[in-house]
């Protein structure tokens, strides 16, 4: 576990950070003390603040009276909520803040769930507390926490080199290494539950993946052969069997990390944040390399596996901010590879979509309904669909437009 200490003057500033994160279903609010929790999942900021202020008298000479922490557990620590709300109050009270105000906050907008505490450095007569070997006394706590729930340590082990992933580069030369090393760095941080993810994954680093199998004295093997690969994803030099990286990146590995992938992203649920930001694309263009920059923007790339037509046949999505890839059909239809097919090759394919649906005749004494476009996103669409008897204004333009071909192909009668 890894733990920062922050000190500062804007109590608004940092209550404010982490009350966003909440209200906007990225985290969850685990505990307070002398602070009012309504216990909606939402956190009233005015309130949150006007109950800290009560306990920061006027005048105080203490420039920085406000604490913000982070506790940061290991991502292998897979840790309920309750047990992170007892770490953080255990870690409080043998710091010396048991008694203070506080707020605990559980962020879950990145793979690393970790906490926010927000609290104040002076007691109710503005007098500050004592900081004292501050930073020591939390490293020391730290130490002891861990041992008491089982958590991985902050420090690395003594000899232990951090792998770094970086794309191949042929010009460089001793493309095995390269290789070698992108494929050692990249298993650990990602999680992927096929091959065509791992090898979407791989391609970002310019490197293919095939299965090898055979049968060698009676016996059927299964293999892994890596390959480097130039901008189109060509390969290019000589193909490198998997038992030259280790054990870790062989055939057998790579398909257990499947299974534990599979049960992580199950458990984490992350797949919705990459499906909202999906969603979210889908519903700002039509247009599939603008969708692209957009969900690059937000830390997600694509990959599309497309016909020699150029026709989408398969769309995998990697999101760097929660370490998962995910083929676009594992979030739903809506974004398997016809729908987003269907959606970047219409007629309206290079306008902006708009959300709006008109009601019909029979119904115009009803209220006109509209949607932000964000919550019914089906076959790709990003268009409303609701259940009462609507027609969708770009779907009727297309309608009109089609009629009008219809009538100039038949020709004038006579």
């Amino acid at each position: 576990m890894v733990t920062k200490i922050s000190m500062g003057s804007s109590l608004y500033g940092a209550l404010a950070y982490n009350a966003q994160k909440i209200n906007e279903g990225q985290g969850k609010l685990l505990a307070t003390n002398k602070v009012f929790d309504s216990c909606t999942g939402k956190i009233d900021l005015a309130r949150a603040f006007n109950d800290f202020m009560v306990y920061l008298p006027e005048g105080i000479r203490t420039e920085k009276p406000v604490l913000h922490i982070s506790l940061n557990p290991h991502p292998d620590d897979r840790l309920t909520d309750m047990e992170m709300e007892n770490i953080a109050r255990d870690y409080l009270d043998r710091l010396g803040y048991g008694s203070q105000p506080y707020m605990i906050f559980k962020h879950e907008d990145i793979d690393r769930h970790h906490l926010h505490i927000v609290t104040l450095n002076v007691d109710e007569r503005g007098k500050r507390l004592n900081q004292d070997f501050l930073f020591r006394r939390s490293e020391r706590i730290r130490k002891e926490l861990e041992k008491q729930y089982g958590l991985k340590p902050a420090q690395k082990k003594k000899g232990e080199v951090q792998q770094v992933a970086r794309k191949v580069d042929i010009g460089k030369g001793d493309v095995k290494k390269q290789v070698g090393n992108a494929v050692k760095a990249l298993a650990p941080k990602y999680r992927f539950q096929s091959f065509g993810e791992y090898r979407a994954l791989l391609s970002l680093y310019h490197i293919s993946v095939e299965e090898v199998r055979g049968e060698v004295k009676g016996r059927e093997y299964h293999g892994l052969v890596y390959s480097a690969t130039d901008d189109k994803g060509n390969k290019v030099g000589n193909p490198f069997k998997s038992s030259l990286f280790g054990k870790a990146a062989g055939h057998t590995a790579i398909e257990r990390h499947f299974e534990i992938s599979k049960k992580q992203i199950a458990e984490g649920k992350f797949t919705n944040p990459t499906k909202r930001a999906v969603l979210a694309a889908l519903a700002r263009t039509y247009h599939k390399d603008r969708f692209v920059d957009l969900l690059k923007e937000k830390g997600i790339d694509t990959v599309f596996r497309l016909t020699e037509e150029g026709r989408i046949y398969g769309a995998t999505f990697i999101d760097h901010r929660t370490g998962c890839v995910l083929n676009g059909s594992r979030m739903g239809k809506e974004l398997s590879a016809n729908a987003l097919q269907e959606h970047f090759t219409l007629p309206y394919a290079d306008k902006k979509p708009i959300p709006m649906a008109v009601r019909t005749e029979e119904t115009s004494s009803q209220q006109q309904t509209v949607s932000d476009g964000h919550e019914h996103l089906p076959d790709g669409l990003g268009l409303l669909m609701p259940t009462s008897p609507v027609i969708d204004a770009e779907e009727e333009a297309f309608i009109r437009a089609m009629r009008k071909r219809k009538k100039k192909g038949k020709g004038r009668s006579l």
